[in-house]
Order: C-alpha cells, then sequence, then structure tokens
C-alpha cells in the first residue's frame, strides 16, 4: 500500500507539471470551441437536414487527430523536458527508481490524452444534440455498409479504436522522448507517424507479401472493423484480433525499449 500511495503521490506531481502550464488549457480551449464554431458554420452554410451524429463524427475525426498531437507534445516534454531543463537529476535523487518514474510520467500522458477524448466527445455530442437536435438512436452511420450497428454502439466502437491508435502512437512518441534528448524531434517523428500512415499503407499494400501484414502503419485504422469490413489493408484480409495482436507487439516493443534507454541513460552530462 505504501508504494501504491508513493506511486499515486508521483502521477499527482506529474499531474501538476501537465496541468499547471498554460498550454495545456489553450489546447483544452481547442477541443472545447472547435465543435460548436463548426457546427454553427454548417448550420449557417444550410447543412441544416444533417444529423447530430454525422457532424458528431465529423468533428470527432478532426478532434482525436487534435488530442493526438496535443499528447505527443505532452508525452516529448515529459521525459526529454526534463534533461533539456536539467531537472532530471533533481527528480533521479529521490528514493524512487527509474522504472516507476517513468511509468508515472507514462501513465500521466495516457490520463491526459482519456481526458481529453472524454471532453471531446462530451461536446461533440452535446453540441450537436443542441444544433442539429437529437435524431435517436438510429442505425444511420452503419446504413448501407451491412452492419446492423446503432448510432450509439457505432459512435463508442469509433472512440474506443481511435483511443487504441492513439495510443500506439503517443508511446512512439514517449520512446523517442526517452531514446533521445530532443523534445522537438520525437514530436517531429511522430506527427510524422501520424501523417505518413495513410500514405505508406497505401504503398506497401500494392505489394504482394505476406510480410505487409505485420507492418506497424497497416494496422492503424481499426475504424475499418466497425462496419464489419475485412481490414485496413487494402487485398490483404484481416481480423480485428489480428491487428490488436500486431499493435500489442509493437506497443511491447516500444516501451521495452522506453525503459531499457531511460534506466541505462547517464545524466551527467
Amino acid at each position: 500500500m505504501r508504494r501504491l500511495a508513493n506511486f499515486y503521490k508521483l502521477i499527482q506531481n506529474e499531474n501538476m507539471k501537465i496541468y499547471y502550464r498554460m498550454r495545456t488549457w489553450i489546447m483544452l480551449g481547442f477541443i472545447v470551441l472547435i465543435p460548436p464554431l463548426v457546427s454553427i458554420l454548417v448550420l449557417l452554410s444550410g447543412g441544416d437536414d444533417l444529423s447530430n451524429w454525422s457532424m458528431m463524427m465529423t468533428e470527432s475525426y478532426i478532434l482525436f487527430v487534435l488530442i493526438t498531437i496535443f499528447t505527443v507534445v505532452i508525452a516529448a516534454d515529459s521525459v526529454a523536458g526534463e534533461f533539456t531543463w536539467g531537472t532530471i537529476k533533481l527528480l533521479l535523487i529521490r528514493p524512487w527508481s527509474r522504472s516507476t518514474i517513468l511509468l508515472s510520467k507514462y501513465v500521466s500522458t495516457l490520463l491526459f490524452a482519456l481526458a481529453f477524448v472524454v471532453v471531446a466527445f462530451i461536446v461533440t455530442l452535446f453540441v450537436n444534440m443542441i444544433v442539429f437536435s437529437y435524431a435517436g438512436n438510429t442505425s444511420e452511420l452503419s446504413s448501407g455498409m451491412g452492419s446492423s450497428l446503432s448510432d450509439w454502439e457505432y459512435v463508442l466502437m469509433f472512440y474506443l479504436f481511435q483511443f487504441i491508435t492513439l495510443i500506439i502512437i503517443v508511446t512512439f512518441g514517449f520512446t523517442m522522448s526517452s531514446a533521445f534528448r530532443s523534445g522537438g524531434l520525437a514530436i517531429g517523428l511522430s506527427v510524422a507517424f501520424l501523417f505518413a500512415g495513410n500514405l505508406i499503407t497505401g504503398l506497401f499494400a500494392m505489394a504482394d507479401k505476406a510480410w505487409v501484414k505485420y507492418v506497424l502503419f497497416m494496422h492503424l485504422d481499426l475504424t475499418s472493423y466497425i462496419d464489419g469490413g475485412s481490414g485496413p489493408i487494402p487485398n490483404h484480409p484481416t481480423t480485428l484480433g489480428f491487428s490488436l495482436a500486431v499493435l500489442a507487439a509493437y506497443f511491447i516493443l516500444f516501451n521495452v525499449v522506453s525503459w531499457t534507454v531511460f534506466r541505462k541513460r547517464d545524466i551527467s552530462a
């Protein structure tokens, strides 16, 4: 219990570092303000025939990209920032192991992402219910896809799959932050990782090779499984279980690299 209490204090300390900075609240402002602005602009442009569900999905796509970038920034600064400002020495002289310190930073980063995703869900849901009125629990989003999912089920699955993808990209950014002392490099690589995914998927999908199924980029879009599709890789059918297994393998790999580098890093420089 004492170790758990100490770990909780570490997470509190990391959360203070995150939420005491103005940039965090500016980020949150974007998440809160974008949905009503987009919805009102669409309504004024003659989009009053749209449903609250379709607008919620459109805005959620935008917000997930922003939340991923914001969380990568937090992850990069979480470790690399300590080395940049020289505060890592003050942190490591405390009676906590390096693994515990790194874990607290990682958990705090994921909690940040989860909090922003919850805010995005609540804001997009209620804003569009107010602006476009509630269309009921129909099957509009899954119509024409061979699926009988209700709109509530579709949206919840979308958020779950997008959050899994977010975790993988943020974990990659966290690994880069641990491996290099440059937060900018970690952010740049992670953002490239995010936006290059579709391009790389399209290029690799043209290769008629079995190894294509094991490339990380090919499994970042799990939303293709919502409508009962054959996976995110064109011409290479996969199952949801297979994609999750591939992502889990890379997730473990990234964390092993992150923990190994951080535990053995020389902080005297």
